[in-house]
């Protein structure tokens, strides 16, 4: 079962994987979550689940992402997600790293595993 919520001008497109029961994160608040990011080949770039390790981050104020801040403010406790982001809601231009190339699109898998 996958469904979707789609905002084509939001630059990110989200498909639910795995439907969380717990509530939406609030911007402000200190979320956690494990994610895999692929570029648009399917090559990925990073990864929380190889380091073992899930990212814990302040969603909603510009701290990540655009299209993760938009992202994941709709996403469920417990939900797997995929987050489809066009470049210019993810690195645009000038990628933090040489493994993601200058305006990629940018598909991301993310768990949110706690907020608050």
């Amino acid at each position: 079962f996958f469904s979707q919520l789609c905002c084509g001008a939001m630059g990110v497109t989200r498909t639910v994987i795995k439907e969380g029961s717990g509530r939406t994160p609030r911007s402000g608040e200190v979320v956690v979550a494990h994610y895999v990011g692929t570029l648009a080949d399917g090559t990925r770039f990073d990864s929380s689940r190889d380091r073992n390790k899930p990212l814990t981050f302040m969603i909603g104020i510009g701290s990540v992402i655009k299209g993760w801040d938009e992202g994941i403010l709709q996403m469920r406790l417990g939900e797997v997600a995929r987050l489809q982001v066009t470049a210019d809601y993810a690195y645009g231009a000038e990628p933090p790293s040489d493994k993601i190339p200058p305006n990629a699109d940018l598909t991301f898998e993310v768990e949110l595993l706690q907020a608050g």
